[in-house]
């Protein structure tokens, strides 16, 4: 098993705030929130998504690190304050 750390980027968008995963975007893993935190919950939500859409299409996940992707051999709880 990997962990796979993704980077998001969520930026104010007139009175709202857009979010996406720069990894994934080709994918559709970009959204929106009312506030920061809930963009930021929707963009978790649609990772999440797409990976196992990925997943299940048989489409492979990156194997090693970049800019915007962190590839970890073992299994990781992630905490963001």
């Amino acid at each position: 098993m990997k962990t796979y750390s993704f980077k998001v980027v969520v930026e104010p968008d007139d009175d709202r705030w857009h979010a996406y995963c720069p990894a994934l975007e080709r994918y559709g893993a970009s959204t929106w929130g009312n506030t920061e935190e809930e963009a930021f919950r929707h963009i978790h939500e649609v990772v999440r998504m797409v990976i196992a859409e990925l997943t299940e299409d048989g489409i492979a996940l990156p194997e090693t690190p970049r800019e915007d992707v962190e590839v970890l051999p073992d299994t990781r709880v992630a905490v963001t304050v």
